[in-house]
Order: C-alpha cells, then structure tokens, then sequence
C-alpha cells in the first residue's frame, strides 16, 4: 500500500466519513458561541449547561423522548434558574452555576442508576462520534445552521450585550431577549454537541476556539472567522488522526485544541516580548 492509500484509508469507511462531517458541523456553532462566552466571561455557564443537560437525556429516555428535547429542556431549566437564583440572592454568579450544575448533574447520575438503560454512559459523558447516522447528521446540520444564521445577523448585538448591557438597553436593545436568546443558543449547540463530542468534551468545544482566536487577533469579527478556522481545523485532524492512531475522536479533538491554545499563547508572548525589546531600544 502506497503513503497515499494510507492517507486515505479513512474516508474509506462510511463511519469515518460521517464521523468528519459532524465533527466540522459542531465545530462551526460552538466556535461561534466561545467567542461571546469568552468576551462575557462565561465560560463557566457552558460548563454548567453542559452537564446539567444530564438528566434531561435521562428522563428522556424514560418517557421514551427523543434526547434532544430532553437535553435541550435541561439546560434551559439550568440557565433560567442559574438567572432567577443570581437576581434573587446574594450570592454571586459562578457560585450559583456551580450548586446549579453540579446538583443537576448529580441528579442524572442518580436516575441512570436507577433505570436499566442500554446506552452506555460513556457515550453521555465523551459521545459516540463513530456510531453517528445520517440522521444525527441532518439534526446536528439543522441546529449548526440556525445558530450561525442568528448569530450572522444580530452579533453586533450580542457582542454590546457582551461588553455593556447597559449601554445596551440605552440604546435600545432588548438586554433580556439577548441574553436568555444566547443561553437558548448554548442549549442547543450543546445538543447538537451530544452525541458527536459528549457532555464533557463540548465544554472544551465551547472555550478553546474562542480563547485562541482571543489571543491571536484585535477585531471581533476576525476573532469569529479565525474562531471558527481554528476549531474546524482542530476537529477534522482529530477525527482524522484518532483512526491512525487508534484512539477516542473526541479526546483527540480536544488535543488538538489544547496543542492550538499553547501556540498561540507562545506566539502571543513572543509577540509582546519582541515589542517591548523594541521600546526599550
């Protein structure tokens, strides 16, 4: 066999071919949505959603749901009491996330020992990118392209939300329509995240496109572009090298992104250090 059937040994195989696809289509909305969780400082709220959606997928799977519904309906039960309990109490945000999300999370785990289930924890927690059908793939499509549609249109908006609410509501944008229309973004992206990445790996998913575009570009709208590069990249190589390599797609994806965040973090602080030397001089 020659270096290029070896290369292309991969998309010999319906289930890495379909493994690619999704991995790209879940990149795309979630690498959109770290660059307003990472200006807003809320890289702990995707944190939360994403494990409070637990018991949604659950109870789903009880009643005999779709997971989807399920997981969708979770993390906006976390979010909106992750709102009313910081509008209420004096307790400051990022605790209220982590009694929320932790609680909720600890409630999954207690339903799915309690029920005999045939889905595989595993596959919850880190996903089963391998085992996606064309089904999945429509779905998973159908939410990227609602998210990238919604934001294309009103991101100028969400980033003043992300910067100044109250310069926001002053000129005349809805504050509260923004951000519950956000957190409505984060649920479903991590949705579609599900069954490709898992609960846990969309966490990194949601932060490392978005940090490393930060650190690499001055203009927001550049940040989205490179934002989204950056994780499209980063989830097509991690597919692609976890066949040679004989590991988890997910894992590796998150590799990936993790080996992306150190160069750019190396890059940005020779950068700086370059042009400190040059004022000194």
């Amino acid at each position: 066999m020659s270096i290029l059937d070896t290369l292309l040994s991969p998309f010999q195989f319906d289930f890495m071919v379909n493994a690619l696809i999704v991995s790209v289509l879940v990149a795309m909305p979630t690498a959109l949505l770290s660059c307003f969780l990472v200006l807003k400082g809320w890289s702990l709220m995707g944190d939360a959603i994403s494990h409070a959606v637990f018991p949604g997928v659950v109870i789903a799977y009880i009643v005999g749901f779709p997971y989807s519904i399920g997981a969708f309906a979770a993390g906006m039960v976390c979010a909106l009491a992750t709102g009313f309990l910081k509008d209420n109490s004096r307790i400051k945000q990022d605790t209220i996330m982590g009694i929320v999300f932790s609680g909720m999370f600890g409630l999954g785990l207690v339903l799915y020992v309690k029920i005999q289930s045939d889905v595989h924890l595993d596959h919850i927690l880190f996903g089963d990118v391998l085992g996606i059908g064309l089904r999945d793939i429509v779905e998973t499509g159908l939410i990227a392209a609602i998210t990238a549609g919604i934001i294309g249109i009103k991101w100028r908006d969400f980033l003043l939300h992300a910067f100044d609410p109250a310069q926001a509501r002053a000129v005349g944008l809805r504050v509260n329509l923004l951000h519950y229309g956000l957190l409505c973004l984060i649920s479903l992206t991590i949705v579609g995240a599900l069954k490709a990445v898992g609960i846990i790996m969309a966490i990194a998913m949601l932060i490392a496109p978005g940090a490393i575009a930060f650190l690499l570009t001055r203009k927001f709208s550049a940040m989205l572009i490179l934002s989204v590069a950056i994780a499209v990249a980063a989830s097509f190589l991690g597919v692609y090298l976890s066949f040679f390599i004989d590991s988890a797609p997910a894992p590796t994806i998150v590799l990936m992104l993790s080996a992306a965040f150190i160069a750019a973090f190396a890059v940005t602080t020779l950068r700086v250090g370059r042009m400190e030397i040059g004022e000194e001089r």
